[in-house]
């Protein structure tokens, strides 16, 4: 993925969430306030999505067996420490697959789904509609309630270990020392799922 990939990524989100948010004003809807949390050693809840490339998907369960990690944004703003995340992730080549879920709560949304995803799918190249994954209703309730909504402009970083256990969080924004460790942690996780499938002498 390369920088203009990132920033046609960019452009994409804000188009996307130009029209959630007009909608949202023009309706009255307001969002309720969730105090941040740390979920470490909590498992991700169940969720279902759709990819921008129409594949659906449940997760943690379609991620079981590996470590993944999971960019979760919730506002336009969130966009951009997202892509500085990804930034990093790429560029350190942290071994692991990695997904971004733009979390959308509410009903109301939802009769923008179209427009949203079409507004998305516009600056994505279309081999990587595959790792966007938006969550929406009752799914985007679920992580929003794991890890809080305020701040709302970092996005939430979660490792999920080969049993959809949390295993690494952030929620305050880029840093090269948060890259850092968030690399480390999922590079001993990956060690530790390759170990957990080699059969001993005695299997």
């Amino acid at each position: 993925m390369t920088e203009i990939t990132i920033a046609s990524r960019r452009l994409s989100r804000i188009t996307a969430f130009v029209i959630l948010a007009l909608f949202i004003l023009v309706t009255g809807c307001s969002s309720t306030k969730i105090g941040n949390r740390n979920p470490v050693g909590e498992s991700f809840p169940d969720v279902t999505g759709k990819a921008l490339d129409d594949k659906p998907w449940r997760i943690p369960q379609d991620l079981a067996g590996k470590p993944a990690i999971l960019l979760v944004g919730m506002v336009q703003d969130s966009q951009f420490d997202i892509d500085r995340w990804l930034l990093g992730i790429v560029q350190i080549e942290t071994p692991v697959p990695f997904l971004e879920l733009p979390t959308i709560k509410g009903l109301a949304p939802r009769m923008f789904k179209g427009k949203i995803d079409d507004g998305m799918r516009s600056g994505i190249p279309i081999e990587d509609w595959r790792g966007v994954i938006t969550l929406w209703g009752d799914d985007a309730e679920r992580v929003v309630e794991l890890t809080g909504n305020e701040r709302p402009a970092t996005a939430r970083v979660i490792l999920l270990d080969a049993e959809g256990r949390i295993a690494w969080f952030a929620d305050h924004g880029f840093s090269p020392n948060g890259m850092i460790a968030l690399d480390a942690r999922a590079r001993e996780l990956l060690a530790s799922a390759h170990s957990a499938t080699v059969p001993t002498l005695a299997e």
